[in-house]
């Protein structure tokens, strides 16, 4: 990820306490947002769609974040990996399975999704044909944590997971045993 959540997390609880609402974004000043959010990076693009985003919710949507796929990619700066997370998160909707490097990674790995499939709508659409619509949220939800806490991008914990005796284990590099020491050194 660009930036860890525990980063977003922390300047989202601050933008919480001073934006209460939708209203609240769409009126900020975008040189004051754009400073508040800087330690998430591409900061101006954000705080343009975070304001622009708001600005549709208040108008076109009484204040009410959207409840529909095709609503919330009228959003600016929504696409379907953070219109899944809202709707599957906020509102418990299984409108699709989020993918995001993680979801990407692991359904690669396991042979779930070939892995010269790039375009995340593509690996979207063949994990929901692979699982039944109510287990899209946590489908979802379990591969983006098995991708960041076991099957990560360098150095996967095989030993570790779960699914080790299952997976095919595809683009993961044997580990290399570390070379023992002779005691000599070289000149």
């Amino acid at each position: 990820a660009q930036c860890t959540d525990e980063r977003v997390n922390r300047v989202t609880a601050e933008l919480f306490k001073r934006y209460r609402t939708a209203k609240d974004f769409a009126s900020a000043d975008p040189a004051t947002l754009e400073e508040e959010i800087k330690p998430t990076g591409f900061y101006r693009n954000k705080a343009k769609a975070v304001i622009g985003a708001a600005k549709m919710i208040v108008e076109e949507f009484g204040g009410q974040v959207p409840r529909t796929m095709e609503e919330m990619l009228r959003l600016p700066g929504v696409q379907r990996k953070t219109a899944n997370v809202v709707l599957g998160t906020a509102y418990g909707l299984p409108t699709g399975i989020v993918v995001d490097t993680h979801v990407d990674r692991v359904s690669k790995r396991l042979g779930l999704v070939a892995t010269s499939v790039k375009q995340a709508e593509k690996i979207e659409r063949q994990l929901m044909d692979l699982f039944p619509q109510d287990h899209w949220i946590t489908v979802g939800h379990a591969m983006v944590l098995h991708g960041r806490y076991v099957c990560t991008a360098r150095k996967p914990n095989c030993a570790e997971c779960v699914l080790s005796d299952l997976c095919p284990k595809l683009g993961v590099e044997p580990q290399r045993k570390p070379r023992r020491s002779t005691g000599r050194r070289a000149q």
